[in-house]
C-alpha cells in the first residue's frame, strides 16, 4: 500500500493503538502549531517504526499542549529492509544528501566506514539518525533505518558475516556494465559499499578483492561523485536483485 502524500506525516516515539492518545513533545508542538499552523481537530499521519501508520486527530487542551489521538491504522508495519548501506563519510552537506537518498532507496542499516582516503567525518550519529527520520517522514517510509557507529574498513571486514555479500563500487573495473556481476549473486542478504570521494586505496582494493564474500561492480563509463555513485548503485542493486525485482 502506497503512502498518502496529501497528509502531513509525523514520526513519534509513543506506542500506537486506536484511541490511545499521547501528548506532543515541545518540538512537535512547535512544528504542528507554529510551523504548520494546524488547529484543533486537524488530522495527520503518525508512525513510530513499529506499529504501522495511523491517522490521528489533534486536540489542544491548552494553548501550550497538543494531544495526538490515533483513530485508525492506514498502513501496516512492513518488515525491515535487509539491505545494509556502507559508506565513507562525505562533507556535511553532501553527507546529508547521501543519507536521505539511502533512506529513500530502501536501505535498512546505514554503516559509516572510515577508509584511507575519507574526507568527511561523523560528528554525531544522533544527528544522522535524525536526518534518517526526517527523510522517512517526507517519503512515506515506515521502517526506520538504523545508523551505526563508524568503523574502520579493515575492522568491518574482519568481523563481517560471510553469509552477507558485500557489493562494492570499483572504479577500476575492466567493464562498464554492473548487471552480469549482480545477476550472478545468489545470496539474499546484501550490503552495498560505496567509497570516499578520493576512491579506495590500492591496499583497500586488494583487501576487498581477496574476500570470497565481496563482489565488485562498475557503474558505467562516467566518473561519478561519491553521492551520485551511491544513488546510482542503490538503484541498480534494487532493480537487479533487490526489492524492485
Amino acid at each position: 500500500m502506497r503512502a498518502n502524500y496529501r497528509m502531513q506525516r509525523l514520526h513519534v516515539e509513543a506506542d500506537l493503538s486506536s484511541q490511545q492518545g499521547f501528548e506532543a513533545t515541545s518540538e512537535q508542538f512547535n512544528y504542528l502549531a507554529n510551523v504548520l499552523r494546524l488547529e484543533d481537530g486537524a488530522e495527520i499521519l503518525v508512525f513510530n517504526g513499529r506499529d504501522g501508520e495511523w491517522r490521528a486527530t489533534l486536540r489542544f487542551p491548552t494553548r501550550k499542549r497538543i494531544l495526538i489521538t490515533p483513530a485508525e491504522e492506514t498502513r501496516p508495519q512492513p518488515a525491515d529492509s535487509d539491505l545494509h548501506f556502507l559508506f565513507a563519510p562525505l562533507k556535511v552537506g553532501r553527507m546529508d544528501y547521501l543519507v536521505q537518498k539511502a533512506v529513500e532507496m530502501g536501505a535498512g542499516v546505514l554503516q559509516p566506514v572510515m577508509t584511507q582516503h575519507v574526507q568527511g567525518k561523523i560528528g554525531s550519529v544522533e544527528r544522522l539518525q535524525a536526518n534518517v527520520v526526517e527523510a522517512a517522514e517526507q517519503c512515506g517510509i515506515l521502517a526506520i533505518p538504523q545508523v551505526r557507529e563508524p568503523l574502520k574498513l579493515k575492522d568491518l571486514l574482519e568481523r563481517w558475516p560471510a553469509d552477507r555479500r558485500i557489493i562494492y563500487c570499483d572504479e577500476d573495473s575492466a567493464t562498464q556494465n554492473p548487471l552480469p556481476a549482480l545477476q550472478s549473486i545468489r545470496e539474499r542478504s546484501l550490503a552495498l559499499l560505496v567509497g570516499p570521494e578520493g576512491g579506495f586505496s590500492e591496499e583497500e582494493r586488494q583487501l576487498l578483492r581477496g574476500l570470497a564474500f565481496v563482489t565488485a561492480i562498475p557503474l558505467g563509463p562516467r566518473i561519478l561523485r561519491a553521492d551520485t555513485a551511491a544513488v546510482a548503485a542503490l538503484a541498480v542493486v534494487q532493480a537487479a536483485i533487490g526489492d524492485w525485482n
